[in-house]
């Protein structure tokens, strides 16, 4: 579960930007009910075990799973402090849709970034590449050609704000 996908549930716009908060308020309107159940069934963090390494999944992070932001230019304690307190060998992140990766102690704390949505001025799609054995765990985010296809011309038929449709070509 994203925050975006929590306000959707709850209706609590409170934080958000103007044209989130009028995109929330839309998906309200029109998610149906199959939709909100979905939602109301999401978690914002995940614990996996893969080829018997701990992985673990967050929107935000391990310290705030819903909403904290982890940005690229996090300093190396940060990146050590948050790797112990997922309390495995890889934690992933998402929420700010930039694509980073970081060690620490042969442990990883990555980003794979955003597939429709990126944030760092590259709208191509960024994936993630994940790498796992008992001795070495590894993360490679690639990026994508992506287009974007009917999706901006849909928001504005939507009636929902142009930043909305235009950031898809702009990576923003």
């Amino acid at each position: 579960m994203g925050n975006h996908d929590y306000a959707v549930l709850t209706g609590n716009v409170e934080g958000f930007s103007t044209y989130a908060a009028r995109a929330i308020m839309w998906t309200r309107e029109h998610i149906t009910v199959e939709g909100m159940r979905f939602l109301s069934m999401l978690q914002p963090k995940a614990r996996l075990n893969l080829d018997n390494v701990p992985v673990a999944l967050y929107h935000g992070s391990p310290r705030d799973p819903l909403f904290e932001y982890i940005y690229p230019d996090i300093n190396n304690e940060e990146v050590e402090s948050l790797i112990d307190e997922s309390k495995s060998r890889v934690a992933l992140l998402g929420h700010t849709h930039m694509p980073m990766r970081f060690s620490a102690k042969g442990n990883i704390l990555a980003n794979p970034g955003s597939v429709g949505q990126p944030r760092d001025g590259n709208r191509n799609a960024s994936v993630g590449f994940l790498t796992l054995s008992a001795e070495k765990c590894g993360f490679e985010y690639k990026r994508v050609k992506c287009e974007v296809g009917r999706g901006p011309q849909e928001i504005r038929q939507a009636g929902l704000p142009q930043f909305l449709a235009t950031r898809l070509y702009e990576g923003t």
